[in-house]
């Protein structure tokens, strides 16, 4: 079995989408949490398991998971 290396464009590209993975779980995962259980469409506890799903986690619970209640400022 050999191994190849990863070429520098390879690795930056990588990098970034690892960054963009953290940073989209780190955020939806913020605003889940600061969120009232009011404001979120089905269960807090599902949304923050769902949020560890890759790209696709964040981004549904980013467009659909949030609901709009008055009072409570949109992040």
């Amino acid at each position: 079995m050999t191994h190849r290396k990863l070429s520098a464009p390879q690795v930056s590209a990588l990098t970034g989408a690892a960054l963009v993975q953290f940073g989209l779980a780190g955020f939806a995962w913020w605003d889940l949490s600061r969120r009232p259980a009011a404001a979120v469409r089905g269960s807090k506890t599902v949304w923050a398991f769902a949020i560890a799903v890759n790209f696709a986690g964040p981004l549904a619970y980013l467009r659909f998971g949030r609901r709009r209640v008055p009072g409570v400022p949109a992040v």
